[in-house]
């Protein structure tokens, strides 16, 4: 876990830019420092910004692309999965590949602020803009760059909310469809293929139950709600089918019980959770790392917020930047009635996005 006391929080709704930290003690002389070293650049900050998106146009070579898991071996172990549900273990795993991008330094570019995973991750948020995205520095040019659509958890005012996603179809801008078939005619196709699954809706439902049962340890008894049981959200390259569930936190328990209740998130482990996990450490051949974790704030209880406040997502559709590799990392939700084909090809169509930000095709 990686807490930070100075925050840089650009938000998406109003378009203004906050830096948040204490009052008080060295992380508030920090943010004075931060506030005026920002105030200092401020100046030709538009002009530095030109030169980095054209920068980042040429900043990531394409190199060479490896997966951990290849087409037969996704196979062979998707249906391990399918084995597991049918002994009864689990009803559902999230099963996972990764794939790793080898690149050619590039030199640093001059000007204050430069970091070339900084203009990665906005080449990463222009193919796949998403409400949840994320950059946290880590330093010596390694990061971590998510552009995540799904939200863990929301508290506010004791109030949870949690949107697991589950249900993938692919999305084409014009010029990208089929021969013969418009992007809209194949995008409408696409959305009602996903709506009509009763595969992708079983997902979801079974999804659904778990963050409840989840949040049921911490919220008020009968406060539970499922206020929207699923709806198609469109993305960049992708269609998602959406749950959104509601609570509201017990008196007494705050924003690190929660988190201690319900992570890491349902919709990227399976059911029963820890169960699942366990399948997904014996059959991924490489560990998670920061993927399908969570990113977000956490801020304490106030007179103002008794329970605390957080924003968490889940980390999909996240790169992880470490010197000349990048690593990303794409799954899906594997049931009894799984095809291990479409499985393969759901992660494909999720992986485009990531790829295509490091000037890969796939």
């Amino acid at each position: 876990m990686g807490l930070y006391e100075t925050v840089l929080v650009l938000d998406a709704h109003d378009g203004q830019a906050h830096l948040v930290g204490r009052q008080d003690g060295p992380a508030a002389e920090a943010l004075r420092t931060a506030l005026a070293r920002q105030a200092a650049h401020a100046h030709g900050a538009a002009e530095r910004a030109a030169d980095r998106r054209e920068a980042a146009a040429t900043a990531c070579d394409t190199g060479s692309l490896h997966c951990n898991f290849r087409h037969d071996g996704y196979l062979r172990a998707v249906e391990r999965v399918r084995d597991y549900i049918a002994a009864g273990d689990i009803f559902q795993a999230n099963l996972s590949r990764r794939f790793t991008v080898a690149r050619e330094p590039v030199p640093a570019l001059p000007g204050p602020g430069y970091q070339q995973p900084w203009d990665l991750y906005r080449r990463l948020r222009r193919a796949n803009p998403a409400p949840y995205a994320a950059y946290v520095g880590l330093g010596q040019g390694r990061a971590v760059l998510s552009s995540s659509p799904e939200l863990f958890l929301d508290l506010r005012g004791g109030r949870v909310l949690t949107r697991p996603i589950k249900g993938t179809r692919p999305r084409r801008p014009e010029g990208a469809a089929p021969a013969g078939e418009s992007a809209a005619a194949f995008n409408r196709r696409m959305r009602a293929d996903l709506l009509a699954s009763e595969k992708d809706k079983a997902e979801l439902v079974m999804i659904v139950d778990l963050q409840r049962n989840d949040l049921g340890r911490v919220c008020s008894y009968g406060s539970i709600r499922v206020t929207e049981p699923r709806a198609v959200e469109a993305y960049a390259t992708v269609f998602h089918t959406v749950a959104t569930v509601e609570g509201r936190l017990h008196g007494g328990r705050d924003v690190v019980d929660l988190v201690r209740a319900a992570f890491p998130g349902g919709s990227i482990t399976g059911a029963p959770k820890v169960r699942a996990m366990q399948i997904i450490a014996e059959l991924e051949p490489t560990r998670r790392s920061v993927y399908t974790g969570s990113i977000g704030y956490l801020g304490p209880p106030t007179e103002a917020e008794p329970a605390g406040r957080c924003v968490l997502n889940i980390a999909i559709r996240t790169l992880l930047a470490a010197g000349p590799h990048v690593h990303l990392q794409v799954g899906g939700g594997i049931v009894a009635d799984s095809v291990p084909e479409a499985e393969f090809d759901e992660t494909t169509d999720k992986a485009r996005a990531l790829l295509a930000a490091l000037g890969l095709p796939v």
